[in-house]
């Protein structure tokens, strides 16, 4: 069985070569194909979420699928805008409603919102790489949370944005060797927990970053399968022994004991 880390970095180190690879995959290249040939004749909000196919490429694009049904939220998204501080899109803390409505600027562009690149070449960017992570998931879990994280990196600048996002904590949580029990805690106490534990700002760093991963990545396959125990990663760590000694407990000592950040 692959481990994670071998996985995760043959995509990550290739990543042009993954992208191109999903996007000439006959599904993604056949939605793609309708979503740039017909975005810009969606010329109001009725059109676009009327529009299915076009919609949920959309949404599907910024990691909002889960929330494709709820068009009367969207459309209160969409309407508002971004350009106020009290517009909807900016009280909500998950900022990929505020992406999508400055992707879709309805508000401020009217008929013209679906022309720019925003709304057609970078969505279909965004769709392709959200279609890499999904196939990287259907094969590994761990893979596909560590490319995302890998996206998402040097956009976080707090804990509550990594608070507020599943996949983020599970990351951190799996790196850091944070038991997921600790989110039944107050908000502000976890935040408060994640800021002595982690420099934000090594996130922009890509070597940093690398190092995070890495950790995370063993961490997963000794919680997860039996990838462990030929993992590079873990081999790092342990001086090889892995293979002899077993995921025990000082194997999972040193990986939570690895510094990161501060």
């Amino acid at each position: 069985m692959t481990s994670t880390i071998v996985t995760y970095q043959m995509i990550s180190n290739n990543m042009l070569r993954s992208l191109q690879q999903t996007a000439e995959k006959p599904d993604v290249s056949r939605d793609t194909d309708y979503f740039l040939k017909n975005i810009g004749k969606a010329k109001t909000i009725d059109d676009f979420l009327g529009d299915y196919r076009l919609y949920s490429y959309a949404m599907k694009a910024y990691g909002l699928s889960d929330m494709t049904y709820a068009k009367a939220f969207m459309r209160k998204v969409l309407t508002e805008g971004i350009s106020s501080k009290n517009a909807f899109a900016n009280k909500l803390v998950d900022r990929r409603y505020r992406d999508f409505a400055a992707a879709f600027n309805f508000a401020a562009l009217g008929d013209h919102a679906t022309n720019t690149t925003a709304a057609t070449t970078g969505t279909a960017n965004k769709y392709v790489r959200q279609a890499l992570e999904e196939d990287a998931g259907s094969k590994s879990e761990g893979v596909r949370l560590a490319l995302y994280f890998e996206r998402k990196a040097s956009t976080i600048t707090s804990p509550y944005q990594i608070l507020s996002d599943k996949a983020l904590i599970q990351v951190v949580q799996t790196a850091l060797g944070i038991s997921s029990m600790t989110s039944m805690a107050d908000v502000d106490k976890q935040a408060a927990m994640l800021s002595k534990r982690i420099d934000f700002a090594d996130f922009k760093d890509p070597a940093k970053l690398k190092t995070f991963l890495q950790r995370f990545s063993a961490m997963w396959d000794v919680q997860n399968s039996d990838a462990a125990s030929t993992s590079p990663a873990l081999a790092i760590i342990t001086g090889g022994q892995s293979r002899d000694m077993g995921l025990n407990a000082d194997i999972l000592t040193s990986l939570q004991n690895l510094k990161f950040g501060r």
